[in-house]
């Protein structure tokens, strides 16, 4: 099989990196100064043993491949908010023998949230989800770190709505040879829903900083609260803590990585780059859209959600609103909905 890993950010250029490694025949996707660096000097991924560089063929979109391959898979690794556009570009692309990309070959979404199957689903017959436990960090353009050890990351994977198949299993197996461990599961959106509750303290992190104080760690309790009640109320199962633990626990240990300081989560990167946007619509909004659905009221979502798309949109500093005046806002949104 050949990987066409789409979005060769953090975790697309860590897992792209690492299946090179490994001997897989990759093609990195990527724009901008990224695919400029890539292009002139290859893509350098800092992991516990070293710098391992690579020289990887990069394109922004399909056209230079021409017509893709019967064996291709196709790994969507960009932010839910940069989804549509990159179906958009891919699902219509031809495949040798006839049909299209979005006829003929799989799609991995390696994505936070739940959004990106549903959205590839309209455009693609073969989707999988991928639950993606992976501490990665855009270092800069053409460098990526990824600092876990002894595993780089676990990345549970399933066909979306649900299901295993063949691919899926061939598919963790060259991840296994990669250093991830890929769990291939029947109830994917179970690994996903339970990643979705502890990313919703991303925003958070984004505007107010790591959130290590007594204070931050208390909103950021509530707001979890709040995620589960929603999610009860729909009706909606996710793995528990135990089973998370028992599937991820020593595998993935952070090591400091010389030149490639780790540099909080996606939502606090995206900031710290100054992108425009940010995935709180798909963290933070599930609940929010979910809550609206089912009658349940998310106040402490709903101004994550529209602070940290406010942080974004006026490209405010990263960890800038002080964490007391954040839980002063969350306190008299309660108070208002309640």
């Amino acid at each position: 099989m050949r990987y066409i890993v789409i979005g060769a950010g953090a975790v697309g250029g860590a897992v792209g990196g690492r299946l090179a490694q490994a001997g897989r025949e990759v093609v990195l996707v990527a724009r901008g100064t990224q695919l400029t660096a890539l292009g002139e000097h290859g893509l350098r991924l800092r992991v516990p043993e070293g710098e391992l560089r690579h020289r990887l063929p990069a394109v922004a979109g399909p056209e230079p491949l021409g017509a893709l391959r019967a064996d291709d898979v196709l790994l969507l690794a960009v932010k839910t908010q940069d989804t549509v556009a990159a179906l958009d570009t891919w699902a219509g692309a031809p495949v040798a023998g006839g049909g299209t990309a979005g006829e003929r070959l799989p799609l991995f979404c390696l994505q936070n949230g739940v959004e990106g199957p549903r959205l590839a689903l309209r455009r693609f017959r073969r989707v999988y989800g991928v639950c993606v436990w992976l501490p990665a960090t855009f270092v800069e353009p053409g460098v990526v770190s990824a600092a876990g050890s002894p595993l780089t990351g676990v990345l549970h994977l399933g066909r979306a709505p649900h299901d295993t198949d063949g691919t899926a299993r061939s598919v963790a197996a060259d991840l296994a040879d990669a250093r991830f461990e890929a769990p291939v599961v029947p109830d994917v959106a179970r690994w996903q829903y339970a990643k979705l509750l502890g990313n919703l303290a991303n925003a958070q992190e984004a505007v107010s900083g790591p959130g290590t104080s007594e204070a931050a760690k208390a909103l950021s309790a509530r707001v979890r609260a709040e995620g589960e009640a929603v999610l009860e109320a729909a009706r909606i199962d996710w793995a528990s803590a135990e089973e998370q633990r028992a599937a991820r626990g020593g595998k993935v240990t952070l090591v400091p990585l010389e030149g490639a300081p780790r540099g909080g989560g996606s939502s606090w990167q995206s900031l710290v780059r100054g992108t425009g946007s940010i995935e709180a619509d798909y963290l933070n909004g599930e609940i929010v859209l979910l809550g609206r659905l089912h009658g349940v009221p998310t106040p402490l979502n709903e101004l994550l959600q529209r602070l940290a798309g406010t942080f974004a949109r006026e490209r405010r500093p990263a960890g800038s609103l002080p964490i007391a005046d954040l839980v002063r806002m969350a306190d008299e949104a309660e108070r208002r909905t309640y």
